[in-house]
């Protein structure tokens, strides 16, 4: 409360000092604690997930702990994979929203996309170098490395799969199927027998993070929207007509559906177990122009037969955490099947991040991010660091394991 007894501007007549009528006491203790109400109404929002405060910037001072107190043992299992001298660090930051990140052996280096900005970033491990590596990208979204050190990415904005052959040229791997076009091809990953495998929602049919359909398509029903604005000449445009799926590339060529949109609504990140019998992929939420119920956040995993043919559907997580959704996008798993999962849980602060499962879909590990997590990917010399795309920024964690195969 203010102290009016003092407060110079309370004066006599002769400028001397008096003392504040009762009115003037009441009135001011009603201002004070209605400004106190009105702040407690209206809490700030939490801006740190660790006390004392941490600063994750990459030129901030280092901070020491035994182990990172966002690296969460939920199940004891998950202490073998932690390494307690190892911190989370930001390597980057300056995306508008990083995806698909993916590591090259060879050259050693992280490759990621920075899809509105349309453009995909590359960071060497040698000196923390981060530049351009591809711009314009298409919009790129899912990227990863084959068996052949070839890079495959997934873009928005031309409704396709890329391949980047090693003599520097591009192959397209698919743009239709059945004489339609794709909606946005999100996440792809390559099976052991030489197909490759990847999403198609139709995320990338906004403004934001590719190009909506022509007028009157699902993403687009009015019109009022022009997909050429800030494209290049010439650029073809194109109407959603297929539903969301997920699709299979033969080693000859030919792209069979292998899951619809009823069996797993809005199909999002894939990956495959160490062995590659088993198929898991993110079911997300609902994306625009979808006119189903859409995903729920879930994982489900399926058997993989002879050909690519999946069965045994069965829901391998819901993703939910202390009452939380931590709705899974992309994700990975390690040389001993655990599942390395991107987790989105809005404002729920501390519970963004990545979310680690055994292969029974039990939770044993968390890893709390400062920003919502899209994707993530193992890589450095011996494929044991957990590299993290989180919204702006890059994060990096090494942990005692590796992960399964290239990606």
């Amino acid at each position: 409360m203010p102290d009016l007894q003092t407060n110079p501007s309370v004066k006599g007549a002769a400028g001397g000092r008096v003392a504040p009528s009762r009115r003037a006491v009441l009135a001011a203790a009603g201002s004070v604690l209605a400004t106190a109400g009105s702040a407690a109404a209206r809490p700030a929002p939490p801006s740190t997930i660790t006390d004392p405060p941490r600063d994750f910037r990459p030129g901030a001072a280092p901070t020491t702990y035994f182990t990172d107190p966002d690296v969460i043992t939920v199940d004891p299992a998950f202490d073998a994979y932690v390494v307690p001298n190892s911190a989370i660090r930001r390597l980057w930051t300056g995306a508008l929203w990083a995806e698909g990140p993916a590591w090259n052996a060879v050259g050693r280096f992280l490759v990621w996309s920075d899809i509105p900005n349309n453009r995909q970033l590359r960071w060497l491990e040698e000196d923390g170098h981060v530049s351009v590596f591809r711009a314009p990208s298409g919009n790129s979204n899912g990227n990863s490395f084959d068996r052949q050190g070839r890079q495959v990415s997934c873009e928005h904005a031309a409704r396709r799969v890329v391949r980047y052959e090693l003599d520097g040229s591009a192959t397209v791997l698919a743009d239709s199927f059945e004489g339609k076009p794709f909606n946005a091809p999100n996440d792809v990953v390559q099976h052991i027998d030489g197909s490759y495998w990847f999403t198609d929602p139709p995320y990338g049919g906004q403004l934001y993070e590719g190009l909506p359909d022509e007028a009157g398509g699902p993403s687009n029903p009015k019109g009022h929207l022009n997909p050429r604005l800030g494209q290049p000449a010439g650029v073809v445009t194109a109407r959603r007509v297929l539903p969301n799926a997920v699709y299979r590339i033969d080693p000859a060529g030919r792209i069979d559906r292998v899951l619809t949109d009823d069996q797993v609504p809005d199909p999002n990140g894939l990956c495959f177990s160490p062995d590659h019998r088993t198929l898991y992929i993110c079911s997300t939420g609902k994306g625009p122009g979808d006119t189903g119920p859409g995903g729920k956040g879930e994982i489900y995993a399926f058997d993989i037969g002879s050909g690519g043919a999946l069965s045994n559907k069965r829901l391998f997580a819901d993703c939910v955490v202390d009452g939380v959704r931590c709705a899974p996008d992309g994700l990975r798993t390690d040389v001993d099947g655990n599942l390395w999962v991107s987790s989105n849980a809005g404002r729920a602060v501390g519970y963004n991040g990545v979310t680690v499962w055994s292969p029974a879909g039990t939770l044993i590990g968390r890893i709390r991010l400062p920003e919502v997590c899209g994707n993530l990917t193992f890589g450095g010399p011996k494929r044991n660091r957990l590299f993290m795309a989180a919204s702006q920024s890059i994060y990096a964690l090494t942990v005692n394991t590796q992960g399964a195969g290239p990606a």
